[in-house]
């Protein structure tokens, strides 16, 4: 189903070709986020990500929205902890135009002093805006907790004091070192055979010239129990309980996912039922898991009641506690595999699902499995596996909880006393 080829450059080109379909998403990827950051530039590959839309050395910011969108695609971008990408939908006759535009805009951006000011502070307002959503605000308190003193605990939009001082060279200088071949991967979904992307993908990138795979600090530390109980007047309280977790391509990582449905990944699930349905502790509830590189994390999060916090947290580990201790039944594990593959199914029916499927997998583990082969992986997951993995996952030590609300100090050691599995 996939195809792939490498340039001579190091240039990675991967397809999967939809016939059915009359539109191709693709996608232009680097192996360039925030972990590859530190606290004096924190921030700086989200800014490069706004900068290069603001124009380039061909097109000018207008012109590049202007002729995607004019002929009915749409645009985007996004920067994670690991990896930034600069995509597009369009139409099949539009791939060789768009995908010209698109790596010009992100290999030779302008980084125009005077846009870069303008878009200075339109970062600072995102952030500010995040500030102000606890439910959003609460998992950047989570992450430094569950990564302290390292890269991936920052925010990847970055703070007032680096965003103030970053200046263009800065943004050139990083997009030099990190926008490199080896560390540029290009995908491609829809009706697009992969001669036709290869070739065009070879016509704008072949002269790149050869480079080094982008390295990072790898994350070390031992799991040690944390906590930060944030004070501000809401209307509920925004909570996240996250634990150190598996590294992405883990044999394990099936398990993983299993646990997150059976827990938090849909209305069927333990927590739902158990918080909203049941309780009426909740509106918001549901489970996230993060998988990079080498480490990752299992999170819980909710919205709740501000006079119920502790009751609800209580319950949440008191579910966490049981998937470790209780066999999952037969029928609840058979609907979590269901669901896990339905809902892969249905993602994979779409371009740019697939797309971005294809970009991640090959960009972090060099790979792409089809979707047999997931499911033969899954089809080797016993009952067992959960209470052996959940048990390894859910441990005292490695509990961290991220709190904002009007939280008295006496609540505070009631929660605190009662973080414990």
């Amino acid at each position: 189903m996939y195809k792939k080829t490498v340039l001579d450059n190091g240039v990675r080109v991967v397809t999967a070709n939809m016939p059915q379909m009359k539109s191709v998403s693709f996608g232009i990827w680097f192996g360039a986020g925030g972990r590859f950051e530190n606290k004096d530039n924190s921030g700086i590959s989200h800014f490069l990500e706004h900068m290069c839309f603001k124009g380039s050395k061909r097109f000018s910011g207008r012109e590049i929205k202007e002729t995607i969108e004019g002929v009915g695609g749409s645009l985007n971008g996004f920067t994670s902890e690991e990896l930034t990408c600069y995509l597009a939908k369009i139409l099949n006759k539009h791939l060789e135009k768009s995908f010209e535009i698109m790596t010009d805009m992100a290999l030779n951006p302008l980084v125009d002093k005077t846009e870069l000011e303008k878009e200075r502070y339109v970062i600072l307002e995102e952030i500010r805006m995040y500030r102000d959503q606890p439910q959003s605000y609460v998992h950047e308190l989570l992450d430094a907790l569950l990564w302290p003193q390292h890269p991936l605990g920052m925010n990847l939009a970055g703070t007032f004091e680096t965003v103030k001082k970053l200046t263009r060279n800065d943004l050139i200088s990083f997009k030099d070192k990190f926008y490199s071949a080896e560390n540029l991967v290009v995908t491609a979904a829809g009706d697009i055979t992969h001669d036709r992307l290869a070739a065009t993908v070879r016509k704008s990138l072949a002269k790149l010239p050869k480079s080094k795979k982008n390295e990072f600090i790898p994350f070390k530390s031992e799991p040690k129990k944390a906590h930060n109980l944030f004070y501000k007047k809401t209307e509920q309280t925004h909570l996240t309980l996250g634990f150190g977790s598996l590294r992405r391509g883990h044999p394990d990582r099936h398990v993983v996912m299993l646990m997150h449905i059976i827990l938090g990944a849909n209305m069927s699930s333990r927590l739902f039922d158990e918080l909203r349905e049941k309780r009426g502790l909740a509106y918001e509830i549901g489970t996230q898991v993060k998988s990079l590189q080498e480490t990752g994390a299992f999170i819980v999060h909710a919205g709740v009641d501000n006079k119920r916090t502790l009751e609800a947290i209580e319950v949440i580990l008191s579910e966490l506690s049981r998937i470790k201790k209780e066999k999952v039944s037969l029928s609840e594990f058979r609907r979590a595999k269901d669901f896990y593959l339905g809902q892969l199914t249905f993602g994979l029916e779409q371009t740019m699902e697939e797309m971005l499927y294809m970009g991640e997998q090959t960009i972090s583990l060099d790979k792409v499995k089809t979707q047999e082969e997931i499911i033969r992986e899954l089809n080797r997951v016993k009952i067992e596996d959960l209470m052996r993995v959940s048990g390894d996952i859910f441990t005292d030590k490695k509990i961290n909880l991220a709190l904002i609300g009007p939280v008295s100090d006496r609540d505070k050691r009631k929660i605190i006393k009662a973080l414990s599995l």
